[in-house]
């Protein structure tokens, strides 16, 4: 079981090596032959995928294996780079996101329930916290990693290049996610044993069924929702405080290693805080005040500050959501009602973002200090308490 944890964070680290990402709107603009309002559309075309994807390829994870869920996820992502690259048009590109909405719907929920029992299955769940939060920042590494080669690869060999050099981190992740080994707590149920659809019903009854699994999906999705923005909204910051553009992917690097830095460090920070609460707590009050700094200043020193303070305090709390929303989750569910908690965060951002854009037209400013005071807001009225952050036993499957 210990091998899986150093698999699954490469197989992290792997997946998310999107080199395309540092040159995707030039891609699309200058290869593709795209407006920026279409590019836009892909982007909600790709959330609104997800969402409708999310929840019944977490329930393959649980039927079929996370193993299977994540090698067939790795292999779907390898086709959509092919497939975009294969032909400059707006319909070759919808079908495209599409695949990589299957892509990232089959690996979301199942890497984190196999780390997780694989962590149960040698009496180390406790320790699902810092190890859901290192994988996370392997992510992050794969994205720093990309996000500086990107810019090269397209120099070199033209704009379609980096998405079809995708094409190699992902079958490399599909080829490791075959030698995983599923723990026995879930290896014991032979796929197929139970139907399909059962899986899916019971454990949508679960999630809608458990009233604290429900409340940290829905706190989380409403916060997450909100400094979501940050993504979208860093780069005109920058623009605004008149950054060169070639320099945005060090300020998007910076970003990324406070997270990295924030995850290393969750023990130490909860032990400083006094509990996990408390930490989640102070990290929804500093990305507010942070949005509220962007809000206010247009100095550059000021910008990138705020900037990398938003990132580092919003974004990590993903994981660290998902390793306690775990312990409340029976094994043969887990990756089902983690899909859950998926499609509900995911729904909040396709819900949020198109507000945050037609709100960022009107002003930048009073966007991003609506947004810091939202958040704010969700903190003081915070219902998370201490003991549904806890470790409680696992309960078991009904029926």
């Amino acid at each position: 079981m210990r091998s899986n944890l150093w698999k699954l964070q490469v197989i992290r680290l792997l997946f998310w090596m999107h080199f395309f990402a540092a040159v995707l709107v030039p891609f699309y603009t200058q290869w593709g032959g795209l407006s920026l309002a279409q590019v836009l559309y892909l982007n909600a075309w790709f959330f609104l995928c997800n969402f409708l994807f999310e929840v019944p390829t977490g329930t393959v994870a649980d039927f079929l294996g996370r193993k299977v869920s994540l090698a067939l996820g790795s292999a779907v992502g390898l086709g959509a780079a092919l497939l975009y690259v294969s032909r400059p048009s707006f319909g070759v590109f919808m079908a495209a996101e599409a695949l990589f909405a299957i892509a990232y719907t089959l690996h979301s929920g199942a890497d984190e329930a196999l780390a997780y029992d694989s962590l149960k299955a040698s009496g180390q769940a406790e320790r699902a916290p810092q190890v859901l939060g290192r994988m996370e920042s392997f992510k992050l590494g794969g994205i720093i990693t990309a996000t500086l080669a990107g810019g090269f690869i397209a120099s070199t060999f033209g704009m379609s290049a980096p998405m079809a050099a995708y094409a190699i981190p992902a079958a490399l992740a599909c080829l490791l996610s075959l030698t995983l080994h599923e723990p026995a707590i879930q290896a014991q149920q032979a796929p197929g044993r139970v139907p399909y659809l059962r899986i899916l019903t019971e454990g949508g009854r679960y999630f809608l069924g458990h009233k604290v699994v429900l409340l940290l999906a829905i706190e989380l999705a409403l916060t997450n929702a909100l400094a979501w923005g940050i993504i979208w909204l860093f780069q005109p910051l920058l623009e605004r405080a008149g950054m060169p553009l070639r320099f945005f992917g060090i300020v998007h690097a910076l970003s990324c290693l406070g997270q990295i830095v924030f995850l290393g460090n969750t023990a130490r920070l909860e032990r400083w805080s006094g509990s996990m609460r408390r930490l989640l707590l102070a990290a929804s009050v500093l990305t507010g005040l942070s949005f509220l700094l962007l809000s206010a200043t247009r100095w550059l020193p000021l910008v990138i500050l705020g900037i990398v303070l938003g990132f580092t305090f919003s974004l990590p709390r993903i994981p660290l959501f998902s390793a306690y929303i775990n312990h409340h989750v029976p094994s043969e569910r887990r990756a089902t009602v983690l899909s859950f908690v998926s499609m509900v965060r995911t729904l909040g951002i396709v819900v949020m973002n198109p507000l945050i854009g037609l709100l960022a037209e009107w002003s930048l400013p009073w966007t991003l200090a609506l947004l810091g005071v939202g958040i704010l807001v969700l903190a003081a009225g915070s219902r998370i308490e201490e003991r549904h952050l806890s470790l409680p036993p696992v309960p078991p499957a009904a029926g």
